[in-house]
């Protein structure tokens, strides 16, 4: 089954999060910024998947389409792991993270993609998963920077039916917000994006010590400082999730050994897609580390990280951004109802995205290449 062709696009698809944005990862985030692989076979078999975007959408899309399509065409699509073994090769002089990682995940998304649709089979049952129709999610809150509209959004994903809430604020009047706005009983989970020294996240985590935070995440700078976050684990007294930033399966190997992490965090269109979601889950079971996926994605990439969720970690809550799309090329698959999303069940990803939603928001014309 031959690559014949590649497609790129970038999605640009305004959003509500029920307040103004503050400045996080390089975005105010007005919108959300998507990157797409669309992969072609000379079967008539087409795979989709998902890069990392959002500020870095543009750097990502410039590998794509000047280096990974001209190596993938005429390649075979079957072959998941020769692929994988030989771009990765290929490209590691260019960095074991950032946009050429971000594409080798979009692919490996593609091609498992194409997988499942020729096995009629959904994801999550090629990666060994159990039958499941839905799975709980927690609500992952973009950063509001002041605490009436933390406890605001706190209170309207309670009414939605979330029971966990998950903020990404760095200081705690905002994040005790949280806690007032949604009593004791949710758990309440803090990403705050590798702010701090070493003593400075001591400090914070000893001030937050009586909000019961289920975990910490990415609480040190920079992130493979394994043995100061091993130190903030046990001296902080709040448990430390990790990850979203690895660079692959060997840096979450140094941080288990290290002690680092309560949780780990592999993000599918970061990590290198599902193919290392399976050699990360078998690591984390072999280290006694539990895995919760990351996932702040509306694309392609959505629809891995949830298989991959449901068949890796069925009992860990799926993240979902608590965003209101203007509009979704998959419509209300990527909705929550009360706190639960659907687990696709059609073969591959379990569902093509509708181009006339997609083409909608388009930032530029597609990338297109082909045999």
């Amino acid at each position: 089954m031959k690559i014949t062709g590649v497609e790129t696009y970038w999605t640009q698809t305004p959003f509500d999060m029920g307040g103004q944005p503050k400045e996080m990862g390089g975005l105010s985030w007005q919108s959300m910024n998507t990157v797409w692989l669309r992969i072609i076979t000379d079967q008539g078999v087409e795979g989709w998947g998902e890069a990392f975007g959002h500020a870095t959408s543009a750097g990502t899309l410039a590998v794509l389409d000047s280096q990974l399509a001209p190596a993938i065409l005429g390649q075979d699509a079957r072959d998941i792991a020769g692929l994988r073994h030989k771009l990765s090769q290929t490209f590691h002089l260019y960095g074991r993270n950032g946009p050429h990682v971000f594409a080798l995940s979009a692919l490996d998304i593609a091609l498992w993609d194409i997988a499942g649709k020729v096995a009629g089979q959904p994801l999550w049952r090629l990666l060994g998963g159990s039958p499941v129709e839905t799975m709980t999610s927690y609500a992952s809150l973009l950063r509001y920077g002041e605490p009436a509209q933390v406890g605001a959004a706190c209170e309207r994903a309670a009414a939605r039916g979330y029971r966990d809430v998950k903020l990404h604020e760095i200081v705690t009047p905002n994040i005790a917000a949280a806690r007032k706005a949604l009593g004791d009983g949710p758990r309440l989970m803090v990403d705050v994006n590798c702010p701090w020294t070493i003593w400075q996240a001591l400090d914070m985590a000893r001030d937050l010590e009586d909000l019961d935070l289920t975990w910490l995440e990415e609480p040190v700078w920079p992130p493979g400082d394994f043995d100061g976050l091993a130190r903030v684990r046990l001296e902080g007294g709040i448990p430390i999730a990790a990850g979203e930033n690895a660079a692959g399966l060997h840096d979450f190997k140094a941080a288990f050994e290290a002690g680092a992490q309560d949780i780990a965090q592999p993000s599918v269109t970061k990590i290198g897609g599902p193919s290392a979601m399976i050699e990360i889950a078998a690591l984390t079971k072999a280290y006694g580390v539990r895995l919760v996926p990351h996932n702040a994605y509306f694309g392609a990439g959505y629809l891995a990280s949830l298989h991959c969720n449901a068949a890796l970690a069925p009992d860990a809550p799926f993240e979902r951004l608590f965003v209101d799309l203007q509009a979704s090329p998959y419509g209300d698959l990527m909705e929550a109802k009360d706190g639960k999303v659907k687990v696709p069940t059609g073969p591959g990803l379990g569902c093509d995205p509708d181009m006339a939603v997609l083409r909608k928001y388009l930032v530029r014309e597609p990338g297109k290449h082909s045999v």
